[in-house]
């Protein structure tokens, strides 16, 4: 593979692109969101799917490697390769256009470098719901979410961005479009191209568009606080809503009693729920059709749950504003726990009956490793854990560096034990390469690999993300 840093390569690219395509300062698209990795590359900037595939046929032409880029919040270094090659940064950030808008079909048409922050305003101007909703919503981008396959906080009732996309379009690894932006939701002409691009993060090719569904906005939201007596608790009371909201319930997020901790010691500021923190609570999101009171709804599942000795306190949201500050403690929990510095930090998915004893074994398994803070919290709804490791007070995670191999290496032992997942919403990037050849299936990786060497024969495309680049 070449270098695209040689004055020669540069310049053939500047003549296809316009001066707007090219960035001063790179630093900003070679850096991670935990500070962990640098990366390399030369960053260019298309503005059109046309661009893109000019950009891809001039590196596959050249054997020049390419390192998609969307809005740089990934946190498994898919974004960066910091070895190999320099590669070609290749940034979204100017395709940021909402194509179409259709109402009637509940779909809206967008460029992969829309902000999500940006769709979801888009379909709330038109009466409808885009629902995936995460912390970074304000500078993830569409294309990168694709990737990803992202999850975020309302996949119990709607999904992960797989089940959000009709269709795509992408530029593939020699410069060719597929143009694959369909808004139909039945369409049995083969392989299903689209789920195999969602979740690829990059490696298979470029999304520069895609069709995204829309759904109906609810007309009565609300949320609530409960404080729970253990997560079997947590578990027993996600059943009960079911039984008694059904689909209404969107989110159903659990939080231990540390990520409290974290916020007082370092914030952001929030405004306490509860007159005791409890060591287990819950965040019950719902929304409801026009007729059916949220309120009500929520009052009545924590009567049952109260007598049924699952939950032991409790705040309904009286307002958007309330609901709105529970939301910001839930999402503030990231923001807390960087701002302490994770030993190790896991992004997990164990069966929904499992979670109880695996959160029980993983505080066992750890306590033979060291002392550490552990900070679990996440989507209980759909089986999806943080599962964070911090130093002790008045230590830091440069103290723990000899450490952190073996916790990781305790946690994902534990998880794979029980039939879980080491990535449930991140990816795999460049961090869990390793991971995934330690615990995935022997079939699978060879399947994985033969789409890759298929579709990527020349294996310019995200090198070293997702497989070991060879």
């Amino acid at each position: 593979m070449l270098n695209p840093a040689t004055p020669a390569f540069q310049d053939s690219l500047r003549a296809l692109l316009s001066a707007a395509a090219f960035k001063d300062d790179h630093a900003p698209y070679l850096n991670e969101p935990r500070g962990r990795w640098a990366g390399q590359g030369f960053v260019v900037a298309p503005g059109t799917t046309e661009e893109v595939a000019l950009v891809v046929q001039t590196c596959a032409d050249a054997g020049v490697p390419i390192v998609p880029y969307s809005g740089g919040t990934g946190l498994v270094g898919g974004q960066l390769s910091d070895e190999g090659p320099t590669p070609v940064v290749l940034s979204l950030e100017r395709m940021n256009r909402i194509r179409d808008v259709y109402p009637s079909e509940n779909v809206l048409v967008c460029d992969a470098g829309v902000i999500l922050a940006d769709v979801q305003k888009a379909a709330e101007d038109v009466g409808r719901l885009f629902p995936l909703s995460l912390a970074s919503e304000g500078s993830a981008r569409i294309g990168g979410l694709l990737s990803t396959n992202a999850g975020g906080v309302n996949v119990l009732r709607y999904g992960n961005a797989r089940a959000q996309c009709l269709g795509l379009e992408v530029v593939r690894p020699d410069g060719s479009i597929w143009h694959g932006l369909t808004r139909l939701r039945k369409d049995n002409t083969g392989y299903d191209l689209r789920n195999l691009m969602i979740g690829a993060e990059g490696t298979l090719g470029i999304i520069t568009g895609a069709a995204l569904k829309l759904a109906p906005r609810p007309v009565g939201v609300g949320a609530a606080m409960m404080a729970v007596t253990s997560p079997a608790a947590a578990l027993d009371l996600l059943a009960m809503a079911g039984a008694q909201i059904g689909e209404g319930v969107s989110a159903f997020e659990i939080m231990h009693r540390q990520g409290f901790d974290f916020l007082d010691e370092v914030g952001p500021a929030f405004k306490q729920p509860f007159e005791h923190v409890p060591e287990w609570s819950v965040l019950i999101d719902v929304g409801l059709p026009a007729g059916l009171s949220p309120e009500e709804a929520l009052e009545g599942l924590f009567e049952t749950a109260f007598a049924a000795g699952l939950v032991t306190d409790g705040a309904i949201a009286q307002s958007n504003a309330q609901r709105a500050a529970f939301w910001h403690i839930r999402e503030s929990i990231p923001e807390a726990n960087r701002r302490i510095g994770s030993v190790s930090s896991h992004d997990i998915a164990i069966p929904l009956s499992a979670i109880p004893t695996f959160i029980d074994r993983g505080k066992q398994a750890l306590a033979e490793v060291g002392a550490f803070r552990i900070n679990c919290f996440g989507h209980l709804g759909d089986g999806n854990l943080h599962y964070n490791v911090f130093p002790m007070p008045g230590k830091s995670r440069a103290d723990y560096e000899a450490e952190r191999p073996e916790v990781k290496r305790v946690v994902h032992d534990l998880v794979h034990e029980m039939d879980g997942s080491v990535s449930a919403e991140h990816g795999i990037g460049r961090l869990k390469v390793k991971d995934l050849e330690t615990y995935g299936d022997p079939a699978k990786l060879a399947m994985l690999r033969a789409v890759k060497d298929a579709l990527d024969p020349q294996g310019i495309m995200n090198p070293g993300a997702v497989l070991r680049h060879r």
